[in-house]
């Protein structure tokens, strides 16, 4: 050690002696440097070298699509750039084809395809489950399950977002809160197991994940008072491994933010309804929670309510917990977070931070270190308005950066878009409500909803979808709780023929502002898809599917198909080939028009005009011959599979329509039959989809019987 010392100082004396020597010489030099050479000498030029993604440890998918988010950090983003902005003019279909499912108003298509060994993996929204081959679309096998035939307990329409690949088989979770493990080559059911029982609230919308010999799914059913979990369960067998429960119980970490005069906590909500994300090297599952039960009535549950409206990360072995973040303290407006977390790495201030972002209902994109759920963008918590009958949260979190949507409604507002008679009061976010009417922005249709972001890591932008609409709330006696039944506690829903807008939005993670964005005159309700060759993929509720430049948000290309494209694209390449794949099959929410339907597309596409492949062994579309009579029995059995999901049980508590309850409109025979008939604001016509007796029984139905509940 004291040689060590010595040898130190020794170095430190050479040093000093170098520079007592040289340094005088270079100041010299400098002094009697002619002073036209000076002026004449020239730096060289700088050149900008290309910036490069941070290698990341989950490769980005490339030649396959074998995930839900294209990888285990959910970035939906693809090395593939034979597909760019230069030749993007000539990408045309290569095939389509015709699942035969999934038809009915009440299925909403939005399920991710995956592709593995040249075979796609698709989930209708009826749960019918097909593989097909991914360069001609020809079917190989299907799986069509047995739903329970009186399942009721579903809040926002029949839909799935697809499966999971792993070890051979291919993972789905059914409506009815059932796990199916299937044979990937045939199809043949290998377990299957009950996550919940759907009777008590619980369903399955989500796309399963497969990790490290687990599968790991959430729950929906938010607004029927259950207790939000995720689960994993043994791949090979289906048994369950471990179970984390997203309302904590008594004795457990954050069970102090919920009541201790009641037992608000076990029907306290918080569903986990999208895709996790796993970060392999921490060894963290990370996914976001749903809303608070009741969802818009917060006097009986006074607290924050963890771990509801949050982003969680769980020890993806143990299922022990490690951090969260909440977005939404003590929620009353539905502002729950369903858009799936993405993980990503990002260079900041010269340090690799490990991010993992969230795009809220609130209109914010939640940036956060993934290792321990601190702000890589500054949070601010500030003072926001209170109601103490509603038990509100004395201040909310206020990201710093830009919303992707409006977040108050001024005066200008009502003058343009709700016009002369609109009634009630109006606000900002986070302003609460009791016995008067409120409308608001954003609303329970989000900010974002379900539809997928995405992550480029060459433009280092953060791409999301958003809802822009009016939302009225006002409270209403809760009911005493009943299992299975909705439990809303309020009355909420969107203000009759006020428009809903959209944005599709390119936010800077390092900054958390807007890039560029993007203005529709309807709800961008699909989901993203971002490539290596600069695009942004996107689907809109008119059938087109739209390519954007990802750097600038310039419109490239787009293509029309015959129904709603609600559903993220994914691309693949096979034999040097590279395609992009939709689902487009229309939406009940987002009021498009349905279908049944996957195209393909590739470079020089060379689908003959009209041709489509039948992969359905019957058609579900209703013929002719299906005569309903005009009776109010009926009409209740169309309303419930046609308009349940936007209007609600017995025509209120519904997600995207008015309630029905309340209306003028339902008390007038004739106006509603024209609504039916030719649809309205969000509203799709039914005159092609429904015979002229289906539309005088629900029309029956809804003078007779709802328009009356609410006298």
């Amino acid at each position: 050690m004291r040689n060590q010392i010595g040898k130190t100082y020794f170095n430190i004396f050479i040093g000093s002696i170098i520079l007592a020597f040289i340094l005088p010489g270079l100041v010299l030099i400098s002094k009697v440097m002619p002073e036209e050479e000076e002026e004449a000498y020239v730096p060289p030029p700088i050149v900008e070298k290309e910036k490069q993604p941070i290698v990341s440890a989950v490769e980005y998918p490339s030649a396959e699509w074998t995930t839900y988010g294209g990888d285990l950090f959910n970035r939906r983003y693809s090395l593939l750039d034979q597909i760019n902005t230069e030749n993007i003019a000539d990408l045309k279909p290569e095939w389509v084809t015709s699942l035969g499912s999934g038809l009915e108003f009440k299925y909403s298509g939005e399920a991710t395809p995956l592709v593995q060994d040249g075979v796609m993996y698709i989930a209708t929204g009826a749960h019918d489950v097909l593989a097909l081959n991914a360069v001609t679309g020809e079917k190989i096998w299907e799986y069509r399950p047995k739903l329970a035939e009186k399942l009721d307990t579903v809040c926002c329409g029949w839909t799935t977002r697809g499966v999971a690949l792993g070890e051979g088989k291919v993972f789905v979770g059914l409506l009815d809160a059932r796990l199916v493990a299937l044979d990937q080559k045939t199809g043949e059911v290998i377990w299957e197991t009950e996550v919940a029982n759907w009777e008590e609230g619980y369903t399955i919308t989500s796309a399963p994940l497969y990790y490290d010999g687990k599968v790991f799914t959430g729950v929906s059913g938010g607004e029927y008072g259950i207790r939000g979990r995720l689960t994993a369960y043994d791949s090979d067998n289906g048994f369950e491994v471990w179970r984390w429960y997203s309302i904590p119980g008594p004795g457990e970490k954050g069970h102090d933010s919920w009541p201790s005069d009641n037992d608000a906590w076990l029907t306290g909500g918080a569903p986990i309804w999208q895709t996790p994300a796993v970060d392999p090297e921490l060894g963290y599952i990370y996914f976001s929670t749903g809303n608070t039960a009741p969802d818009v009535d917060g006097s009986m549950r006074e607290g924050d309510n963890l771990y509801a409206d949050s982003i969680v990360a769980l020890d993806v072995k143990t299922g022990q917990y490690k951090w969260h973040f909440q977005e939404v303290h003590h929620d009353i407006w539905d502002m729950d977070s369903p858009n799936p977390v993405i993980l990503y790495d990002v260079e900041m201030d010269g340090k690799v931070r490990k991010g993992i972002g969230q795009a809220g209902k609130t209109g914010w994109v939640y940036l956060l270190d993934r290792t321990n759920g601190k702000p890589l963008v500054g949070i601010v918590e500030k003072a926001v308005p209170q109601d103490e009958r509603q038990k509100t949260a004395k201040t909310q979190p206020f990201p710093i950066g830009d919303s992707f949507v409006p977040q108050t409604i001024t005066e200008e507002d009502v003058a343009r878009d709700l016009g002369p008679n609109f009634e009630g009061e109006i606000g900002s976010i986070f302003t609460p409500f009791w016995d008067v009417p409120v409308t608001l922005k954003p609303g329970t249709f989000g900010g974002a909803n379900w539809p997928p972001s995405a992550y480029n890591p060459d433009t280092e932008y953060f791409y999301v979808l958003g809802n822009d609409n009016y939302f009225s709330f006002e409270r209403n006696e809760l009911n005493e709780f009943s299992e299975g039944d909705m439990y809303l506690g309020s009355i909420f829903g969107p203000v009759l023929d006020a428009p809903a807008r959209g944005t599709v939005t390119a936010i800077d993670v390092k900054t958390n502002k807007i890039a560029w964005q993007q203005n529709w005159d309807t709800i961008a309700y699909s989901g993203a898809l971002t490539t290596k060759g600069n695009l942004l993929f996107v689907g809109h509720n008119d059938g087109r599917l739209i390519a954007y430049d990802a750097t600038t948000g310039e419109q490239v290309w787009e293509f029309m198909t015959d129904a709603g494209v609600n559903a993220p694209a994914i691309t693949y390449e096979i034999d040097g080939e590279q395609y992009i794949s939709v689902f487009a099959a229309g939406n009940s929410l987002a009021g498009s028009k349905h279908g049944d339907k996957v195209y393909t597309f590739k470079l020089n596409g060379a689908l003959p005009a009209g041709t489509v492949i039948d992969a359905s062994q019957s058609a579900n579309q209703p013929t002719d011959e299906d005569v309903v009579a005009v009776d109010v029995g009926q009409g209740l059995a169309i309303f419930e599979a046609n308009c349940l999901a936007c209007h609600g049980d017995q025509g209120t508590g519904g997600h995207n329509g008015p309630d029905l309850q309340k209306s003028l409109i339902t008390e007038d025979k004739d106006e509603v039959l024209e609504r039916i008939k030719n649809g309205g604001a969000s509203m799709p016509s039914f005159k092609d989809t429904l015979s002229e007796e289906e539309i005088e029984a629900v029309a029956a139905y809804v003078t007779k019987i709802i328009s009356k509940i609410g006298d």
